[in-house]
C-alpha cells in the first residue's frame, strides 16, 4: 500500500487496527515510534544495479495501556514526516517486534490494516540458471491417445 492510500484509509476512522499474518491483532496500545524514508541501493546476483525506496513505519507496544494512537494523531505524524523528510508516495513497509524485528507489507481488509508477509527472491534468475516457472492450464496439456504414459510423451 502506498502512503497516499494509507492516509485515505485513516481519514474518518475512530481507531486503528493492525492484523498480523497469523490472524492476531497488534495490541491496541501500540505506538508508531518511527516514520522513515528508506532508500536501498544494491547489486543483484546478476550484476544489475537496483534501487528500492519505501516508507517505513515501526510499530511498538509495551505495557502502556493508557495511551492509544488515534488516526488524527498518526495523520499529523505522517504529515510532519512528509514535510521534514520530503517523503515520496512510496510503498509502506511495517516493522514489528516478534521473536526478532519482522518486516511486513501493508494491505487493508474490512477496515483493518493487514500486515502481509514479505519474501526474499532472486532478481536475476536467468543469470543464476534458475528456470522460470511456467503456469500451465491443465486443459492445454495434450492428451495421449493411448492408455499408457511413455517417457518423453508429455503425458506426465
Amino acid at each position: 500500500m502506498k502512503l497516499s492510500d494509507f492516509k485515505k484509509h485513516l481519514k474518518g476512522k475512530e481507531k486503528i487496527a493492525f492484523q498480523l499474518p497469523n490472524g492476531s491483532l497488534v495490541p491496541n496500545h501500540f505506538h508508531v515510534t518511527e516514520v522513515g524514508a528508506i532508500s536501498k541501493k544494491f547489486i543483484d546476483c546478476g550484476g544489475t544495479l537496483r534501487e528500492e525506496k519505501v516508507i517505513n513505519f515501526q510499530l511498538w507496544e509495551e505495557n502502556d495501556y493508557d495511551h492509544r494512537l488515534h488516526p488524527e494523531k498518526l495523520i499529523h505524524i505522517i504529515e510532519l514526516s512528509e514535510e521534514k523528510l520530503n517523503l515520496e508516495d512510496n510503498e509502506i513497509e511495517v516493522e514489528y517486534q516478534g521473536e526478532t524485528i519482522s518486516k511486513y507489507g501493508l494491505d487493508i481488509a474490512n477496515g483493518i490494516f493487514m500486515l502481509t508477509t514479505k519474501q526474499t527472491d532472486c532478481l536475476a534468475k536467468d543469470a543464476c540458471g534458475i528456470p522460470e516457472k511456467k503456469n500451465v492450464k491443465l486443459s492445454e496439456i495434450p492428451i495421449s491417445s493411448s492408455n499408457s504414459c511413455t517417457p518423453g510423451s508429455g503425458c506426465c
